[in-house]
């Protein structure tokens, strides 16, 4: 059986982090966790569940992952996020994984619940990520804040049966503040690599992606949840791209 390594960051994360640790309970030979600088009880959430507690200063999500790696004393790691937690079926995927583990990476669904409403569609499910991975042979990338784990060229990747649950927003007015601190990253990223917005990619994107999300990828059946999350969705490709026009404007 491998040996594997539960690495989490965070940042004033106590609303979410005691049911993340209590999860991977049975999975996991060792709890790493990089934190923020929190002023709130995450630390000491932490430090109870039997997690080795760091501190670092946040540079970026890629960043901050890739430094909580280092940490490990596993080769094989598995990635979560404060607000994520394993359902039963995926924890026991896991398990059978430790005893005979045959790819490189692999991949599970995430399932996200949105003010109390498991999300089944609307571009949301199935939102496949890969986060169960050999250190060695894999590492954090993309373009913050959308991070993503990039395994190396003719890496093999198994599926996980199970989902990744995911509390992503309590309020409506924690998915306001939210895009507006992923739409500040995105743009200035975005700015910061060349990329440029017209008027039409501004205006027109964010119809598409509504059209996308509530008609192709079916969030009607979703419900008010599914207008509400579609909508939303919409709104952030717009904030993104109009950020990007200003930071243009003022350069």
């Amino acid at each position: 059986m491998v040996k594997l390594s539960v690495v989490i960051i965070t940042y004033n994360e106590e609303k979410n982090i005691a049911r993340c640790l209590d999860s991977v309970q049975g999975v996991a030979d060792e709890i790493i966790v990089v934190d923020s600088f929190s002023i709130d009880k995450t630390e000491e959430i932490c430090k109870s569940k039997g997690a080795r507690f760091y501190q670092n200063k946040f540079e970026g999500h890629i960043e901050q992952k890739n430094y909580a790696l280092k940490f490990s004393s596993s080769q094989y790691v598995l990635s979560l996020d404060a607000d994520e937690a394993l359902d039963e079926k995926l924890k026991k995927s896991i398990l059978e994984v430790k005893e005979n583990w045959k790819y490189d990476g692999y991949e599970m669904n995430r399932l996200t619940n949105y003010c109390g409403t498991w999300i089944k569609h609307s571009g949301w499910y199935p939102d496949r990520k890969l986060r169960l991975f050999d250190k060695t042979k894999g590492k954090w990338g993309g373009t913050n804040p959308h991070d993503k784990c990039e395994m190396q060229p003719g890496s093999k990747i198994g599926f996980l049966k199970g989902d990744l649950l995911h509390y992503s927003y309590y309020t409506l007015d924690d998915h306001y503040r939210q895009i507006q601190y992923f739409t500040d990253i995105s743009s200035r990223e975005l700015f910061k690599n060349g990329k440029r917005a017209s008027l039409f990619k501004m205006y027109m994107s964010p119809v598409f992606k509504f059209v996308k999300e509530y008609i192709i990828h079916l969030g009607f059946l979703d419900g008010k949840a599914g207008w509400t999350v579609c909508t939303m969705s919409s709104w952030a490709t717009y904030l993104k791209y109009s950020k990007l026009r200003e930071l243009y404007n003022a350069d």
